[in-house]
């Protein structure tokens, strides 16, 4: 790989990793509160990484599993050469294709006015769980496009239509942003209030046809090209730390929650790599990840379930915003310590024409809603996935690492993680079952056609379309056995599935530019998920986890951990 290759990997940061609702599940917001003393009505279980549905999940027995693990690694002895699974190639016909697909009108309608986007919303978090929410309707229509009320709907939102698109075909339509338009749409049918992000429109929240998009997405690359060099020595440093901390917990308690302890690390990580600051040694002290938690719950609740009775969740969370000022003390400590350490970063906003102050809410938008959060979501799935897939995957896991890394001087440097195919492809399959972006909005254009494997349907200027990525990226009819997690998938000739894997907002074969929506720190986000799975696999052979099912969310502990035995 080349050196330009190399550098490239950081030349991009994420604006849009982060989904509102799958974000806020890795949050204890009642731990929050009590080390705090607050007493308001936020003091109420957190929500992690992976919600499980059901019919009704404030009282139906939990599933312990959302979906089955397997991998399907049967142990050659050198993990590069795996074998592949057999006819890897997706059933869509090849591009270029002639595709004579009936013409359907979308089926699906909104109801009566108010009473209509509410039923859905209920049908949504309670009735049917989100998963069971999009396959009645895609039963109940023979469809995998359709019409349905997002929420949160009345009264924050003023307008709930969209047309839903769950299938691997259709999805992409929500990338081109030469017929879709993607302002103000980050969280979906709302917007918090600006107040929250110091009075600016934030990156996540522009169009690319406006200057300031620009001008701010270029900054977030300067960010990580400028400190590229610190990536990699940082993250070992940070965890490190956690994983030699989990293992005494481990020896002592029998067993670990992988949240907690991440989360710190990867705030650690994150300051000491972009900012030169270590936390502990700052006014912000320990603090950081708790004060994000509250301060993102702020802008997400509308479109969350914490796990309360409806009768308390719907008039507090789903009917009205919560008020900016009661958060206003806790923002300011974070944004006191990113103006305090990102003066280059700054001076460069100003050579782009942006002023210090809006520069560093992006600046902080971009590291603490995004970027930690997508660190937040990301490695305890990528942990628990790892963990459910068994022993057999984890020793050729860690055998493939520790041969590149002893061939490469006993470093981890970008050439070397480019020599492990399968430790890629155990990432990019946790990036499709679980995408850390399962939302994605957009507004058309123009008149539209979308096509999905079995029809084509007529978009109107100006209509709200709605992608649930994790619908799409299982989809049977790109990927076979596509329910189940499959380590080496995007081996060998399954690199050429990577172009239906689509969490970064955009297909994983293409790259974020200053005219797209995809997310800036893509390719830093597959960085530093591979530099988990490698770091942790120096130091372990194997691992075991649990998950705990708790209300509609799940914890994952580590119950036992074996050191290296080479």
């Amino acid at each position: 790989m080349q050196a330009a290759q190399h550098h490239n990997l950081f030349l991009t940061r994420n604006h849009c990793l982060l989904d509102p609702y799958r974000w806020l599940k890795r949050y204890n917001i009642s731990q929050y509160v009590s080390q705090n003393k607050m007493t308001t009505s936020l003091a109420f279980p957190c929500l992690q990484p992976r919600y499980i549905s059901s019919a009704n999940p404030t009282t139906s027995k939990c599933i312990k599993h959302r979906r089955p693990i397997v991998s399907t690694l049967s142990g050659p002895k050198n993990p590069s050469t795996a074998a592949p699974l057999p006819n890897r190639e997706p059933v869509l016909k090849p591009e270029g294709a002639i595709n004579k697909l009936p013409t359907r009108e979308i089926p699906g309608d909104y109801g009566w006015p108010f009473i209509g986007p509410i039923k859905d919303r209920l049908d949504y978090f309670y009735n049917q769980g989100i998963d069971g929410f999009f396959k009645s309707r895609v039963q109940k229509y023979d469809s995998t496009v359709f019409r349905a009320n997002m929420p949160p709907g009345p009264f924050i939102s003023s307008n709930s239509k969209v047309i839903v698109l769950v299938d691997g075909k259709s999805f992409p339509i929500l990338f081109d942003v030469s017929k879709v338009e993607k302002k103000d749409l980050f969280s979906g049918t709302y917007m918090p209030s600006t107040e929250l992000t110091g009075g600016y429109r934030i990156l996540s929240y522009l169009d690319p046809s406006e200057q300031r998009h620009s001008q701010l997405k270029q900054l977030i690359f300067f960010l990580l090209k400028s400190r590229r060099d610190y990536i990699i020595p940082e993250f070992h440093k940070s965890y490190t730390e956690m994983f030699e901390s989990l293992e005494k917990e481990i020896s002592t308690k029998g067993k670990v929650d992988f949240g907690a302890p991440n989360d710190q690390a990867a705030f650690n990580f994150l300051a000491r790599a972009f900012f030169g600051a270590n936390p502990a040694d700052t006014k912000l002290g320990s603090e950081g990840p708790n004060l994000i938690t509250i301060w993102v719950f702020f802008q997400l609740s509308p479109i969350l379930t914490v796990g309360l009775p409806r009768i308390l969740e719907e008039p507090l969370f789903h009917t009205f915003s919560l008020p900016p000022f009661l958060i206003k003390g806790g923002y300011q400590k974070l944004y006191d310590f990113f103006y305090e350490y990102s003066g280059t970063i700054l001076e460069e906003g100003e050579k782009l024409g942006v002023p210090r102050e809006e520069a560093c809410h992006n600046i902080l938008f971009a590291t603490c809603f995004n970027t930690f959060g997508g660190m937040k979501i990301l490695f305890p799935s990528i942990i628990n996935h790892i963990g459910q897939a068994g022993v057999n995957l984890q020793s050729q896991l860690g055998q493939e690492i520790r041969s590149v890394v002893k061939s490469n001087g006993g470093k981890v440097t970008l050439a070397a993680l480019e020599q492990m195919p399968l430790t890629k492809s155990v990432v990019y399959e946790c990036f499709r079952i679980e995408p850390p972006v399962p939302y994605q909005y957009a507004k058309a254009k123009q008149d539209l056609i979308i096509e999905s494997h079995d029809a084509a349907f007529q978009v109107k200027k100006g209509e709200m379309l709605f992608g649930f990525q994790p619908f799409a990226t299982k989809d049977a009819k790109v990927f076979e056995r596509a329910e189940e997690f499959v380590g080496d998938r995007f081996v060998g000739e399954g690199e050429k599935l990577l172009k239906y894997v689509l969490w970064s907002n955009g297909p994983e074969t293409e790259s974020p530019t200053l005219n797209n929506k995809q997310c800036a720190g893509k390719n830093f986000v597959v960085l530093v998920s591979r530099l988990l799975v490698v770091e942790f696999f120096l130091l372990y052979d194997t691992f075991d986890v649990n998950v705990r099912p708790f209300g509609s969310t799940a914890f994952v502990d580590l119950t036992s951990i074996k050191r290296a035995s080479f």
